[in-house]
């Protein structure tokens, strides 16, 4: 009699457990996910989403990817807009502090959101994203290093963005402990059209403002768009001999085509934009599964590129 119970209970234990993997993957196969985004524009962005959309087919999930075309706020609607329809899991691709209203609302209708190159919230289940210190820390020692340690340096950030923010603050910090170093000036372009045009419009004015050759040593960006706008400007202004340094980081097609000429822009970060695309999906297929994903950022890993390796 204990023999047939145990048998009968540990039949009902496999039973239940398949009734369970089953389960997980019919809500896996029916998987309907947003991912919003006010930065599509943007390269990075775009490789990242598009390394989901392609994972999610493989899942056979349905994706809608909606992009609020440089609109923070409109983040909050579109997310309060999805949590209304239901769908089993949202991503994010904004500072999460800014859309707390939408997140509170896919909270209540019990639906997970995930961050892909967002920033650490505890209303996020992870944030999938490079890690923004290192990746400052490179650029802003290699610039210091290629001007040894001394002349004025132009600064464009992004602090509205906590991915981009933390490299400012890096980079700041990188910059103040080089006493010879002066931030000639810290600016925040207009990312509308992506960056480049009023980058190169900013530091027009900043060349017309210091026209005396070596008034500029470097510009640091604290990505691509930026460096490529400032590299434009150099060039227009005919300036491109004087040896001013310019970093970035992404390392997009547009940034290693210029570093590969051996300009100006020497060097860019490159991140693995699939590789967060790909990591943010196994996030999401691991949570519906059930799994409780640890930790609150999921790091991926960059590489500095320059002259040397830009061909590899």
């Amino acid at each position: 009699m204990a023999f047939e119970f145990t048998r009968r209970l540990g039949l009902k234990s496999l039973v239940g457990a398949a009734a369970l993997a089953l389960m997980g993957a019919q809500a896996l196969a029916a998987g309907k996910i947003a991912v919003i985004t006010p930065y599509l524009a943007q390269p990075g962005t775009q490789f990242y989403v598009e390394a989901f959309q392609e994972e999610a087919k493989a899942n056979g999930w349905d994706v809608n990817v909606i992009d609020t075309k440089g609109d923070v706020a409109a983040v909050i609607s579109r997310l309060e807009d999805v949590s209304n329809q239901k769908v089993d899991a949202i991503v994010i691709n904004v500072d999460p502090s800014q859309v707390a209203a939408g997140l509170e609302t896919a909270k209540a209708a019990g639906i997970p959101v995930f961050g892909m190159d967002a920033g650490a919230n505890p209303l996020l289940v992870t944030n999938v994203t490079s890690n923004g210190y290192a990746m400052a820390a490179d650029t802003a020692s290699y610039l210091v290093n290629r001007i040894n340690g001394k002349g004025n340096v132009v600064m464009f950030v992004f602090d509205a963005f906590p991915p981009v923010q933390v490299r400012g603050v890096i980079a700041d910090a990188i910059f103040k402990n080089n006493p010879d170093i002066k931030v000639l000036d810290r600016v925040t372009p207009d990312v509308a059209d992506g960056g480049i045009a009023d980058s190169r419009a900013k530091m027009e004015a900043i060349l017309a403002a210091n026209p005396d050759k070596g008034s500029i040593a470097g510009v640091w960006a604290a990505w691509d768009q930026p460096a490529l706008g400032a590299l434009q400007a150099i060039e227009a202004a005919g300036r491109q001999d004087e040896g001013i340094v310019i970093t970035g980081i992404d390392a997009n097609p547009q940034a290693r085509e210029a570093i590969a000429k051996g300009g100006n822009f020497e060097a860019s970060m490159a991140q693995d934009f699939k590789g967060i695309g790909k990591a943010t999906a196994d996030a999401v297929k691991r949570q519906l599964a059930g799994e409780t994903i640890r930790q609150s950022v999921i790091y991926v890993p960059t590489k500095l590129i320059t002259s040397a390796n830009v061909n590899e």
